[in-house]
């Protein structure tokens, strides 16, 4: 036990401001999400300093609200604030300022920061707080009894997902992630089968179906409502050769067919299953001989002490916690967790009867790698 006399108060007085820089920085999180999502960061990029009335005016949202969040973004330095000839009013024995002060965001932090920074904008990612946060009550049950939380629970998890991809998947997907496999290209020009495991929205099966018209896809994912929104957006474009069927991937080793696909993808997907061994081995046998799988995954050590230098490790074991580790054991399932890792990965590859597997880094992508697996 620590003696009192070897207690360190100046470490004691670091993590003291550790914990309140902590604070501060969760609460300007929760405004990034805002900003976000009502276009103010997109917005004021594009317009001349202006008062908290104009920037409201032009975003058509209530000046009030507007003027507080420009509050939380001029004290933690995201947004610049100019006051001169700001003039401290009198009224009724009440002292104010009025509101003349101009508010700009400057262009370096636009960068990542708006939608036209894509795929740079950060600012997609402090959604996952808010969103999480609705489920604190909830894991905090299952912190004392066990069991998970249902994906049912989530809001707006999967719509956040889906726009997570348009920057780490969508922008890469034909320069950098599909050459992974090389002459993956040219076959899908010329005509392969193809399913996307735990596709969520589809956005990328989508993408793939609009720009190889001689390939058939198939997206399956657990949940009703992101097949419906699949099968909406592939009627709405048009595309006779994608579909999206919800199925249950916990049993897809015993109920697909052997050798029913030449290609199979999976993005962020294996460590949310209740058994992704049972996927994996599904995947295996759903393959045709000379068939390739290729899986984006959280990119990570298996071993928590190698993850202390990981650029968003505490982010990553967050989401886990409250998300991808807790809808896998409300499925009674294995909780694998987000920060499965490497090593792990290998290990179920291996398991599940593959015997080529390669892990690609890609520069662009710090939070995934991706595997190219062979039968």
């Amino acid at each position: 036990m620590l003696a009192i006399d070897e207690f360190d108060t100046v470490k004691a007085e670091a993590f003291e401001e550790k914990m309140v820089d902590i604070l501060n920085s969760g609460a300007v999180n929760l405004m990034i999400s805002v900003g976000h999502r009502t276009g103010l960061f997109d917005v004021m990029a594009k317009m001349a300093p202006g008062t908290s009335q104009e920037i409201a005016d032009r975003t058509g949202l209530n000046e009030r609200y507007v003027r507080e969040w420009l509050g939380a973004m001029t004290a933690s330095g995201f947004v610049d604030v100019n006051t001169d000839g700001m003039a401290l009013d009198h009224d009724h024995g009440h002292s104010h300022y009025n509101e003349t002060a101009l508010f700009s965001l400057p262009a370096e932090y636009a960068a990542c920061l708006t939608r036209e920074s894509s795929p740079n904008n950060i600012a997609v990612f402090s959604q996952y707080i808010a969103v999480l946060g609705g489920v604190e009550d909830d894991i905090v049950e299952c912190f004392k009894n066990g069991g998970g939380v249902p994906y049912e629970r989530y809001g707006r998890f999967n719509e956040v997902m889906a726009e997570d991809s348009g920057q780490t998947v969508l922008p890469a997907l034909h320069d950098h992630i599909l050459p992974l496999v090389p002459g993956l290209i040219e076959k899908l020009t010329e005509g392969m089968r193809v399913l996307d495991a735990g596709c969520g929205r589809g956005r990328a099966i989508t993408m793939l179906a609009q720009d190889f018209p001689n390939s058939t896809f198939i997206g399956y994912d657990l949940l009703h409502d992101t097949v419906d929104f699949g099968n909406a957006e592939a009627e709405r474009l048009g595309l006779e050769n994608l579909q999206f069927v919800q199925k249950d991937l916990t049993t897809f080793d015993d109920d697909v067919d052997a050798g029913s696909f030449d290609f199979i993808t999976s993005f962020d997907a294996i460590h949310d299953q209740a058994d992704p061994g049972a996927m994996l081995r599904g995947i295996k046998k759903a393959l045709a001989v000379d068939g390739v799988y290729l899986a984006q995954d959280i990119n990570g050590s298996s071993h928590v002490h190698n993850n202390m230098d990981h650029p968003i490790g505490p982010l990553l074991y967050t989401i886990s916690c409250m998300h991808c580790m807790s809808v896998s054991l409300a499925q009674d399932g294995d909780g694998l967790g987000a920060m499965w890792g490497r090593e792990k990965a290998a290990d179920m590859f291996e398991a599940a009867g593959f015997d080529h597997v390669e892990v690609h880094e890609l520069e662009h992508d710090i939070q995934n790698c991706y595997y190219v697996v062979r039968p």
